[in-house]
């Protein structure tokens, strides 16, 4: 599994209530989306906003990062997302009770 972990500088700090508002105006989107397992938003303490998704593979993000995805975010976000991608060898699941590895 791939993990995608977006960070967007927001041009002016946000509240809770702000980011959730524009949070449930995305999240339709990623329902059903190719390969992606999850995908969490994320208010930070700083202000600051982040994606994490779960992938299936790495393919399949980039499949969604597309030049005119990431035009559409910036333009909602008011910022590009600078992106960063890690292997995601072991996953801990305390809902299921399972440990997955990869």
């Amino acid at each position: 599994m791939i993990i995608s972990i977006l960070t967007y500088k927001l041009p002016t700090r946000w509240t809770l209530e702000q980011a959730t508002a524009m949070f449930k105006t995305t999240a339709p989107l990623y329902l059903g989306k190719r390969g992606l397992l999850r995908k969490h938003y994320v208010f930070t303490e700083a202000g600051d906003v982040k994606g994490i998704y779960l992938w299936k593979t790495k393919a399949d993000a980039e499949a969604c990062f597309t030049p005119e995805w990431k035009a559409m975010v910036a333009s909602k976000y008011g910022a590009a997302p600078e992106i960063v991608y890690g292997v995601v060898p072991v996953t801990v699941d305390n809902v299921q009770e399972a440990i997955e590895v990869a």
